[in-house]
């Protein structure tokens, strides 16, 4: 199956909520959408990011068919550090899709931020599929941060995974 990523566009929001709103999907980075129009709406929001070079946004495409997200955040204060994210329709589970995005994204960093020398990946502890992906693509496990990330109101830990470059 041949996977590639795409700069991600306002006309991913219908896509992108269906995904985020199927039944017994979780995603880590927020709440789902409340609707296309309010994913439309945070599309634009994450543009804005991009320009300032916040972060990088892309469009996950397994032959071509849109199946999930993913994206770089680029740390403010230490440039040698970005941190990796995914997601991928819930259909697509289990085909290896992500362990390939991670690669891809890596390809980006090296090619275009040679300033990076750490990765990392942080994921819910209980994902145990994220820490797959992460093993897959030589990261290594660096503790757990408890409490480190806001969701729905709540604090919810992280497990960091890293790899230097």
């Amino acid at each position: 199956m041949k996977i590639t990523i795409r700069p991600q566009r306002v006309s991913d929001a219908k896509r992108f909520y269906e995904i985020l709103n199927e039944p017994g999907f979780k995603y880590f980075g927020a709440p789902p959408p409340k609707s296309v129009a309010a994913e439309r709406e945070y599309l634009k929001k994450r543009a804005e990011h991009v320009r300032t070079r916040h972060s990088k946004s892309y469009s996950i495409l397994a032959e071509g068919h849109l199946v999930g997200g993913c994206g770089l955040k680029f740390d403010q204060h230490r440039s040698h550090l970005v941190e990796l994210g995914y997601f991928v329709e819930k259909r697509h589970w289990g085909q290896g899709i992500a362990t390939r995005v991670v690669k891809l994204l890596e390809t980006e960093i090296r090619a275009k931020h040679p300033e990076v020398k750490r990765l990392e990946i942080r994921m819910d502890p209980r994902n145990k599929a994220s820490t797959r992906v992460a093993i897959k693509n030589g990261y290594r496990r660096e503790g757990l941060l408890r409490g480190a990330f806001q969701r729905c109101g709540k604090l919810v830990d992280n497990l960091v995974y890293a790899k230097l470059l």
